[in-house]
């Protein structure tokens, strides 16, 4: 730890920090625009300039480490000064747009105008125009009020994996382009929206539909993938407007995936129904509700009567409520059936009676950074779990050693250090080649009831590596994905993957398929051993 003087107030900071990390430790505001705690360090929009202690120039308080006995002066004239000289630059060709912009009221630039920019310009000549780029359907342009501040460019290099957004040409002939021909794409592309500081990059779905400061704000969570990202539903006149992510270093970090950001239109689209419908003579007719729940509350008394309440059933999904998925399975059972389940992609359901708890990531989200082995079996992960992705893709810079077995090659935008991408009908025997070579590594013997899964089995070379990688961690983890969980044989890929994790002493989980996959557990909203699972319910038909 070092100690350092910000503003006349003394404080110990770990070395190796700068100014920046200093002041928001101190609870000291200083102004930037291309800085961001998530991102690598630009230190290009100079707006963060502050007064040092015996240097002969302000110094930019992103860039600048901090050294033992410091002072620094944030707030000084000559900081004062210089901070007030980068705003006149930035304005220079900022066009004066904004009762037309959609980021007023939520502008860095106009905030930081207001307490550091001048009345008037002392700029005659004409300002520079920079024609607008076609970015794709979600992620709308105006680029004559772009800074250069590059934390988009940042973003794809460092958080997506791919640089989708460059910089080409020098001074005041910068321009921020994509790839020529190509749009934006990525899985993670909204959050160049929040990370613009400017209304260079705007939400095109909300374009010119409602002002911040119309909008309520109600936290939510995200029913689109097992995470449960949290996340700002931003309403108008009972109409959703727009998703932001809420900050949670612990889940989803700062960042949010496009289909949790921009699923919101579903909720608008004509198709929907708005009331609910009887079918009457061949045709749907629009009902009250208090008709509609009449006819379901009769419909269902009936069968109940007549043929046993065992041939009433519910089928629920994993993006419901926890409320919802608890209230159902009561009003079944308080109907006297235990029909009810959630698991509708599920097809193999034999180890319902021998399964205890729950089946969860088995560790902490954050706790993924501190791996330095594990193997994903059966996922997609750039599809079904955007921003598990991204923290397999930081720690994978690091220490990581990341081993897939699936049989769906794909891009996953961070260093691999082994795949095996086999026949779907093989990702059994696959995973069975991996526990037998960590055995035969360890000198250790399989449990009595899973001898047989292991006889007649010969250990491939990719097998091989992916067991000496596992082998050799000290952190490790293995994951089932949407796809192993789905599997036909889902039983025998479970009961493989949990003795290979108890072989190398490794962390075992599942990654969910939507937010509640754990919780329609926790909820009760499965048949156990006395109801019909959803398998059985479409094979064996019920009256209701």
């Amino acid at each position: 730890m070092l100690e350092i003087e910000i503003d006349g107030r003394k404080l110990e900071v770990a070395d190796g920090s700068t100014i920046m990390d200093a002041a928001n430790q101190a609870g000291i505001y200083v102004p930037h625009f291309c800085y961001h705690g998530k991102l690598s360090i630009a230190a290009n929009c100079r707006m963060c300039l502050v007064q040092v202690e015996k240097a002969p120039k302000p110094l930019p308080a992103c860039a600048t480490p901090v050294t033992k006995g410091m002072k620094v002066f944030t707030h000084s004239e000559q900081a004062v000064t210089a901070q007030k000289g980068v705003m006149e630059f930035l304005l220079i060709n900022h066009p004066l747009d904004c009762p037309i912009c959609d980021q007023g009221g939520e502008c860095q630039l106009q905030d930081l105008a207001v307490g550091y920019g001048a009345s008037g310009s002392r700029y005659e000549e004409p300002k520079r125009v920079v024609n607008n780029k076609n970015l794709g359907p979600l992620i709308s342009t105006d680029m004559t009020r772009c800074i250069h501040c590059t934390r988009c460019v940042r973003f794809g290099q460092e958080i997506a994996g791919i640089m989708e957004l460059g910089m080409i040409g020098r001074g005041e002939h910068s321009e921020i382009i994509a790839s020529v021909g190509k749009t934006v794409d990525s899985e993670l592309s909204g959050n160049v929206i929040d990370l613009c500081p400017v209304g260079a990059l705007t939400s095109k779905p909300f374009r010119y539909s409602a002002r911040t400061w119309e909008l309520t704000r109600r936290p939510s969570v995200s029913p689109h993938c097992g995470l449960g990202s949290n996340l700002t539903v931003q309403v108008k006149q009972n109409r959703v407007m727009r998703v932001l992510p809420r900050e949670n270093e612990q889940i989803n970090e700062c960042w949010l995936s496009d289909k949790d950001r921009f699923s919101y239109e579903g909720l608008n689209s004509a198709q929907r129904l708005a009331k609910p419908m009887i079918k009457q003579n061949g045709a749907w007719q629009e009902v009250d509700w208090q008709v509609a729940l009449e006819f379901v509350a009769n419909g269902l008394r009936q069968v109940r009567d007549r043929h046993g309440a065992d041939q009433i059933a519910a089928l629920a999904t994993p993006h419901q409520t926890l409320e919802e998925l608890y209230l159902l399975q009561k009003f079944v059972r308080g109907a006297g059936s235990n029909n009810v389940d959630f698991r509708l992609r599920q097809s193999d359901f034999s180890a319902d009676g021998s399964l205890a708890g729950v089946p969860w990531l088995g560790m902490q989200i954050a706790d993924i950074a501190q791996l330095d082995r594990v193997l994903v079996i059966g996922s997609t992960l750039r599809k079904d779990h955007p921003l598990l992705a991204n923290r397999l893709r930081q720690a994978a810079k690091k220490q990581l050693q990341i081993n897939l077995l699936n049989p769906v090659d794909d891009d996953l935008l961070m260093r691999v250090a082994n795949k095996a991408i086999v026949a779907p009908s093989r990702l059994a025997e696959a995973l069975a080649q991996v526990t037998k070579a960590v055995a035969q590594a360890k000198g250790v013997a399989f449990p009595a009831d899973m001898q047989s899964a292991f006889d007649g089995v010969e250990v491939g070379e990719t097998a091989q590596r992916i067991a000496d990688s596992l082998a050799s961690g000290k952190c490790v983890a293995a994951v089932l994905g949407n796809l192993a969980q789905h599997y036909p044989a889902a039983t025998q890929l479970h009961a493989l993957a949990q003795v290979l994790s108890d072989l190398i002493g490794a962390k075992f989980g599942f990654l969910g398929e939507a937010a509640n996959s754990v919780g329609g557990y926790v909820a009760g909203a499965t048949s156990g051993a006395k109801g019909l699972n959803a398998l059985q319910m479409v094979v064996q038909p019920r009256k209701a």
